[in-house]
């Protein structure tokens, strides 16, 4: 696809938006992806990374290569999430720090919406397609419910790490940021992109690589073969990641983790009333869901500007 411009600016700002999302614990790239209309582009081109890719190079040319895997559009995308995720982190980190319950109600209504507008691009709620649906919503639920455990941060996990994150990255509703929590890698690995740790960085990379060429054909296949039944599973992973966006926590254990800090493990869902009983904070009720609201309407905006 031809892209004047305009049009890698866009998508620059789209790369953007998904490396701040993917910089949070919880919320998906993938997610932004789906939601910007970019999701099948995206695993499509990826898909054609590798032996093919490789074989047309050598065959054709670079250029013929570069236009094969769509080399402007992943190269724009990856600059922006790159960009965003060093710029953005600490911002980010900041705001889920300073006002959590007010960042979580903003990607609350997002996803809840986000929700809404994939569903209506599943031709045919049979049973089949509500199993998927089911499915993808009760694993998600279950993965986001999970405590995390600690790796040692040898350059042989954090590739792993690579590898396992980059699959949740891509999927929408599951957190890229969130497995890295899990496995107790998230702060050593946001900390390496901070200061720019090269060794670290490149190994992440690498990992993150190996796992896209893996992962990315398969759900190009699945696109191919089964579109409905992917879209219904791919909605309930989005579904079921509601659980870990809900806004109000109680924390039932924690963790010290990389920086020697205690930080919450295990955390329930609560109402915004016992979250005062709870902690004897304020619930800020309004501003969640005013900030909800917000999340869900600039999602239906981009429907109803990419419907017309």
């Amino acid at each position: 696809m031809q892209r004047n411009k305009k049009d890698l600016f866009k998508l620059f700002l789209k790369g953007s938006m998904m490396g701040a999302a993917d910089a949070v614990p919880g919320v998906s790239g993938g997610t932004v992806a789906f939601i910007t209309g970019i999701y099948q582009e995206l695993i499509g081109s990826l898909s054609k990374l590798g032996p093919a890719a490789v074989k047309v190079l050598f065959t054709q040319g670079i250029s013929a290569a570069w236009r094969f895997i769509n080399g402007s559009f992943l190269l724009t995308l990856a600059m922006g999430m790159l960009t965003s995720l060093v710029l953005l982190s600490n911002i980010v980190l900041y705001l889920l720090a300073a006002y959590p319950q007010m960042l979580w109600g903003f990607f609350f209504g997002l996803i809840c919406a986000s929700s809404l507008v994939l569903s209506k691009s599943i031709e045919n709620w049979d049973l089949k397609n509500i199993a998927m649906f089911i499915l993808g919503g009760v694993s998600s639920y279950v993965l986001t419910g999970m405590s995390s455990s600690v790796l040692e941060p040898s350059l042989i996990n954090v590739f792993f790490a690579g590898m396992v994150a980059i699959c949740a990255m891509i999927l929408p509703g599951v957190s890229g940021a969130f497995i890295l929590l899990m496995l107790g890698l998230y702060s050593y690995i946001l900390g390496a992109l901070k200061s720019i740790d090269i060794l670290i960085i490149v190994t992440f990379a690498a990992g993150c690589f190996s796992g896209l060429l893996c992962f990315s054909k398969v759900l190009n296949w699945l696109f191919s073969h089964y579109k409905n039944l992917t879209m219904a599973l791919l909605t309930g992973f989005l579904a079921g990641s509601l659980n870990k966006v809900w806004p109000w926590k109680e924390t039932l254990s924690t963790r010290i983790n990389s920086h020697g800090e205690q930080v919450a493990d295990l955390q329930q869902n609560i109402s915004p009333l016992q979250y005062q009983q709870v902690t004897d904070l304020d619930a800020q009720l309004a501003a969640v869901l005013a900030l909800a609201l917000l999340g869900a309407g600039l999602v239906l905006l981009l429907d109803k500007i990419d419907n017309k």
